[in-house]
């Protein structure tokens, strides 16, 4: 594993982001924190994200909304998606998008591990 893989974490429970970036971080990976999907956005410009992982439900633009945008340009952004919510249909409505994994929350860490993992050889 190497920190120059740049992994964006969006997810506006702060305690939650900040533990999952840290993990990252332990794992050996680079990764930065944003509050919002708004916030991401306006930093986004300057780098180059191997993977985002977001979290679904989020005030403002959505973590949907936002792997929307991501998976649809010419050069995707590979995005894993986080929930503590089990909507109906939310499976297949991030499958239609192109997410690569849904983590339900509390997930164990080898989940994470297997989702960034498969993210980063796209």
């Amino acid at each position: 594993m190497s920190r120059e893989f740049l992994i964006a974490v969006v997810d506006d429970d702060e305690s939650f982001r900040m533990a999952l970036v840290d993990s990252l971080g332990s794992l050996g990976y680079g990764a930065r924190g944003f509050a919002s999907a708004e916030d991401f956005i306006a930093w986004e410009a300057d780098a180059s994200w191997k993977c985002v992982i977001t979290d679904i439900h989020m005030p403002g633009m959505s973590g949907l909304d936002l792997a929307r945008l991501l998976t649809g340009r010419p050069r995707g952004v590979p995005v894993v998606m986080v929930t503590a919510r089990s909507n109906p249909g939310i499976d297949d409505q991030v499958a239609a998008i192109g997410v690569i994994c849904l983590l339900r929350k509390p997930f164990r860490t080898e989940a994470l591990i297997d989702c960034v993992e498969k993210a980063l050889k796209i």
